[in-house]
This record gives structure tokens, C-alpha cells and sequence, in this order.
């Protein structure tokens, strides 16, 4: 098996085709992963969360990687590796705003709120389900492909 590089238009195309991927950020160097399901845009990366640890931790630190990997087989796979920022989007009912250009964006899909805004027990505690929608503009993306 061989390892190659992606071009540009097939990081592209990766990122408009696949959607659930593996949010890093992290705060005094602890890192923190949860999955997320992402929507490509103009150079964001759009998704809707809810409040938690992943959000404290991004108002801190906007630092952000996030991973998404495509695997048919042992030998046959793809991985990207995009490096951003998190922008907090504000709430608003206007239907002019990021806010919900983001919930138009995400809803085009079935099931587009899972597995953010899902039902959550942690410890005994149940999590409030306040949805926040998020975005990451792309600084840098790379990914890499098997060569079958």
C-alpha cells in the first residue's frame, strides 16, 4: 500500500461529501475530541452543539483541528486533517443572519442535529439541550489517500 498526498480540489470534494468528523480543541494542554457532524461552506466548517465542555473550552482557546476520515478498507481510505478557528455564532431569529444561514445550511440533511443535540446523561446528570450552532473557518486542510 502506498500513501499519497491530496490535492486541493480533492480536499474539496472530500469535505462537501462527508459530514461526520472529530472536533479537537483544547485548553492548558489537555486535549478534548468529541464527533461532530460538520457542513462545508465558503471555507467554514458549519455545526450545531450544545452547551458543554467543548464549547467552554473553544470560548477559551479558538484553536481547532478537526478530522474526518473516509475508510472502505483496510487499504483503500482517506484522512483530512483541517486546522481553524471557532466563531461562535449569536442566536437570532432574523432570516438574514449567520445564525440561521447555519440552521438552513445543517438542516438540509436527515438527522442533521445527531449527535449533537441528542439526550445526554453524565454522571447521573442530565445535560441541558441548548442548541449552539458554531463555525470554523479552514486555515489550513490537508489530507492524505491510499494509492490502490
Amino acid at each position: 500500500m502506498k500513501i499519497r498526498d491530496m490535492n486541493a480540489a480533492e480536499i474539496s470534494t472530500m469535505l462537501d461529501a462527508i459530514n461526520i468528523g472529530y472536533l479537537a480543541c483544547a485548553l492548558s494542554n489537555v486535549p478534548y475530541v468529541v464527533p461532530l457532524r460538520f457542513v462545508h461552506n465558503g471555507g467554514y466548517l458549519y455545526a450545531l452543539t450544545t452547551i458543554g465542555r467543548k464549547l467552554d473550552i473553544m470560548q477559551i482557546n479558538d484553536n481547532v483541528c478537526v478530522s474526518f476520515t473516509e475508510i472502505k478498507a483496510v487499504n483503500d481510505w482517506k484522512s483530512l486533517v483541517v486546522v481553524g478557528k471557532f466563531e461562535d455564532i449569536l442566536k437570532s431569529i432574523d432570516g438574514d443572519s449567520l445564525h440561521m444561514f447555519a440552521h438552513r445550511l445543517l438542516s438540509r440533511t436527515p438527522e442533521w442535529w445527531e449527535p449533537a443535540y441528542t439526550r445526554t446523561v453524565l454522571r447521573g446528570k442530565e445535560r441541558p439541550l441548548v442548541p449552539v450552532y458554531f463555525r470554523v473557518s479552514i486555515l489550513q486542510a490537508t489530507g492524505h489517500a491510499t494509492v490502490n
